[in-house]
């Protein structure tokens, strides 16, 4: 491949017939000028330039190949030109990686919405209850609840307040009666979530200034946070989720809360990149989207 300074510096050369000329217009040395039309003779085989004491001219494989290194330069520079005019377009690909229960049930309408509102726009929504590496997976945008142990990453914030719940289904209420307190969950069946092969036991909660952490145990759990909801649906068992994901079913009375005196872990849910470089109109348009959606979400009023 031809480097892009090598090709400016010979078109250069080759208009104002002076390589030095050439070098202090595109403001660079004449040994650096020199070198890259040593590169370019060397690449094609042929001499570019005669030389003489005070000018240089182009051979006759020089103004050949003069003509194509304009038109390419010329090529790039339209290129550049019209992606900064198409810059205001919403379009080309948004991939986003999302946990898979609020994928599922919230955001794949959403995005599948935001896609109709540009239609130019390609989404690609990819589920998974792993952290997506936004460094070396092919995701431009993660939506993530917690907070970020990679400082690098930027997060913009979509629902600060978000906590997690303890809540079952009205049968299973039925069935086994409520806990009072943390330690009643002892006596109760509790459907668990893995991840990356860690079994999520730990459920910590707060009333006033005092934190409880007790460690639950259950027969049904799974790396899917969505068959975790679906479960608990079912009336198996208790579950500690982000109010985000069960909101709708406790509104519909698919779900009670249970323990609402004793408040849940922080779970807020923010939009994540890699750079803030990265936040070009497309991606400043979507956070604004996703940002009033979640605006409309039923808020913690049990509490």
């Amino acid at each position: 491949m031809f480097r892009t300074e090598d090709l400016s510096l010979f078109v250069k050369a080759a208009e104002l017939e002076s390589l030095s000329s050439a070098a202090r217009s595109l403001n660079t040395s004449p040994a650096v000028a020199s070198s890259a039309i040593k590169r370019l003779e060397e690449r094609l085989g042929v001499r570019l330039f005669v030389r003489s004491t005070r000018s240089i001219c182009l051979t006759t494989e020089g103004s050949d190949f003069y003509s194509h290194a304009r038109s390419a330069l010329q090529t790039l520079e339209d290129g550049y030109y019209k992606l900064q005019k198409d810059s205001d377009i919403i379009q080309g690909i948004l991939r986003v990686s999302a946990p898979s229960d609020l994928g599922r049930n919230i955001l794949s309408s959403w995005l599948a919405d935001f896609q109709n509102l540009y239609p130019r726009l390609r989404v690609c929504l990819q589920l998974g209850d792993g952290v997506a590496d936004l460094y070396r997976q092919p995701v431009d945008i993660a939506i993530r609840y917690g907070e970020l142990p990679d400082s690098s990453l930027v997060a913009l914030p979509l629902v600060r307040n978000n906590r997690r719940v303890l809540c079952a289904a009205p049968s299973y209420i039925a069935r086994k009666g409520v806990p009072e307190c943390p330690e009643d969950l002892f006596q109760h069946e509790c459907i668990l979530y893995e991840r990356s092969e860690k079994l999520h036991d730990k459920w910590t909660f707060m009333k006033a200034e005092e934190i409880s952490t007790v460690q639950v145990f259950g027969r049904l759990f799974s790396n899917d946070a969505d068959v975790v909801r679906r479960w608990a649906i079912e009336g198996r068992g208790l579950v500690y989720k982000s109010w985000l994901d069960v909101a709708l079913e406790v509104q519909q009375g698919q779900l009670q809360i249970v323990m609402p005196g004793f408040v849940g872990e922080t779970a807020p849910l923010s939009m994540v990149l890699s750079h803030r470089l990265q936040l070009n109109k497309k991606f400043r348009v979507f956070y604004e989207y996703l940002k009033g959606r979640c605006s409309n979400l039923p808020s913690m009023s049990f509490r």
